[in-house]
C-alpha cells in the first residue's frame, strides 16, 4: 500500500516535468538551423539589353567576415499581426501628420532598437560568409501571419535557378519563432536564407538620408498619408544594395532565370514602341554591386524629395527620374533591362496569368506564352496589389509556373 501510494505520488509530480521538458524540446528544436546546400542551376538564354552604360567597378559583394549568428528572436512578436498599418489621418495638413507622428511615435517598432538591431550587420556578415554563389536580399514590413504561399513561391523560385544563394528577408516579424517556422521546411532542405531584423540607422549611416531618417525618428518630418512603412521599404532596398551589394527582389517576383550573369541592373516597366527608349523603370528587382554611385544618387534623392503623400514617387518614379536626368553623359556603369526582363505582363493584365484556359485558342496562346517567358524572360513582377485576391486555376500561365519554380510546392495558391 506505501508502494502504492508512493508510485502514485511520483506519477503526479513527473507529469509537469514532463510537460515542462516537452516545451523546452519543442522551443530547442525550432531554433536548428541546418547549413546544407544544393547544386547549382545552369545558365540560359537572356534577354537583350535595353540600354547599356559601362565603365570598370568593382564586383557584387564585399569582403566577408565570419561571425557566429543568433538565429532566432528572444521574444516572439506574434502579437504584430493584430497591429493595424500606422497612417496618418486622411486630408490633414502638413502640421497635422508631423503632430501625428510625433504621438505614435512609440507605436513605430521600426524606429525601435532592440537586442537583435543591434547584433543587423553581424549577423548578415555571418550568413553571407558561408559560401554564397549570389546574394539575394527581400524586405518583409507586414506581421509574419500574412506571409503566405505567394511569398513563399517566390522565395523558392529563387532557390529553383538558385540553389546556392544567400538570401536575407529584412524583417522584423519574420525574425521570429512564427517566422521560423515560416521558413524552416526550406532551412531543411539545406536552402540559405535568413530572416533579419533591419538596423535602419545603421544602413542609412553615412549615406545622403541619414539626417533625414534622424530627424524622421523625432517626429519631425511629414510622413504622408501612405502607410511610412511602404516608403521606408523602398529607402531599405536601396541601403542595404549599397552596403553589402547584391540583388533586391520583391516578395511577388517570380525568378524564371538564374540572375547571376547581371550586374548593376535596372529593368523598365514600360516603353515606347517607336522609339525603343524607356518611358518608366522600376525598383522591385535591383542589382548593383556594393557602393555602386546609382544607389548613392537614388538615396541622395530620397533624401531631398521624400513625398509620403504620392504613390511610387519614392519608389519606381524616384529611380526613373534619377536616371532620366543623368542623360547620356555620365561615368556610371549600370544597364537598363527592358520590360521583357522583369516586367513582361503589365499589372492591368496581370489577371489573364491566373485564368486556365477554356478553349482549344486560349490554350494554343497559354503554351505560346509559356514559351516566351522562359525564353525571353528573367521573371514576372506579379503586382500583388492587383493579384493578390486571384485564384491561381489550374492549367494557368501561372499555376504551370508555380508547379515548375516551386521548391517545396505545396502551398503556393
Amino acid at each position: 500500500m506505501f508502494v502504492h501510494r508512493l508510485l502514485k505520488h511520483a506519477k503526479l509530480s513527473v507529469l509537469p516535468l514532463i510537460t515542462f521538458s516537452a516545451i523546452i524540446f519543442h522551443i530547442y528544436a525550432d531554433g536548428i538551423v541546418y547549413h546544407d546546400s544544393l547544386h547549382s542551376a545552369a545558365n540560359t538564354e537572356a534577354p537583350e539589353k535595353l540600354e547599356v552604360h559601362n565603365h570598370r567597378t568593382k564586383g557584387i559583394g564585399s569582403t566577408l567576415v565570419h561571425i557566429p549568428l543568433h538565429s532566432i528572436q528572444e521574444k516572439d512578436e506574434a502579437n504584430s499581426r493584430n497591429q493595424k498599418a500606422l497612417v496618418a489621418p486622411f486630408n490633414a495638413t502638413e502640421e497635422e501628420r508631423i503632430a501625428w507622428l510625433q504621438g505614435q511615435l512609440h507605436n513605430f517598432k521600426i524606429f525601435k532598437s532592440n537586442n537583435l538591431t543591434r547584433q543587423f550587420n553581424a549577423r548578415v556578415l555571418g550568413f553571407l560568409g558561408r559560401k554564397c554563389e549570389v546574394q539575394f536580399f527581400m524586405t518583409w514590413i507586414s506581421p509574419a501571419s500574412l506571409f503566405g504561399g505567394r511569398e513563399l513561391l517566390s522565395v523558392e523560385s529563387i532557390f529553383k535557378n538558385h540553389p546556392k544563394a544567400c538570401l536575407i528577408i529584412l524583417s522584423r516579424t519574420l525574425d521570429s519563432r512564427h517566422g521560423y517556422r515560416i521558413l524552416k521546411p526550406l532551412l531543411d532542405r539545406g536552402f540559405k536564407v535568413q530572416a533579419t531584423a533591419p538596423d535602419l540607422s545603421f544602413l542609412v549611416k553615412g549615406t545622403p538620408v541619414e539626417a533625414w531618417f534622424r530627424e524622421l525618428r523625432k517626429g519631425r518630418k511629414d510622413p504622408g498619408e501612405i502607410p511610412l512603412s511602404q516608403n521606408l521599404s523602398n529607402l531599405i532596398r536601396l541601403a542595404v544594395l549599397y552596403k553589402y551589394g547584391g540583388i533586391y527582389i520583391d516578395t511577388d517576383f517570380i525568378v524564371l532565370k538564374p540572375l547571376t550573369g547581371l550586374r548593376n541592373s535596372i529593368g523598365a516597366q514600360s516603353m515606347n514602341l517607336d522609339s525603343k527608349h524607356w518611358t518608366r523603370l522600376n525598383n522591385a528587382v535591383l542589382i548593383f554591386d556594393i557602393g555602386h554611385q546609382l544607389l548613392h544618387r537614388f538615396i541622395n534623392e530620397f533624401a531631398l524629395t521624400f513625398d509620403g503623400n504620392k504613390w511610387g514617387h519614392n519608389g519606381p518614379y524616384l529611380v526613373s527620374r534619377v536616371i532620366k536626368r543623368l542623360g547620356k553623359r555620365h561615368d556610371f556603369n549600370f544597364t537598363v533591362l527592358p520590360p521583357m526582363a522583369f516586367y513582361p505582363v503589365d499589372w492591368n493584365k496581370i489577371n489573364g496569368l491566373f485564368m486556365k484556359p477554356k478553349t482549344q485558342e486560349e490554350s494554343k496562346w497559354v503554351e505560346a506564352k509559356l514559351l516566351q517567358l522562359r525564353r525571353k524572360t528573367y521573371g514576372i513582377h506579379l503586382w500583388n496589389k492587383h493579384s493578390s485576391r486571384l485564384t491561381i486555376e489550374e492549367g494557368s500561365i501561372m499555376g504551370r509556373l508555380a508547379s515548375d519554380y516551386c521548391v517545396i510546392c505545396n502551398k503556393w495558391v
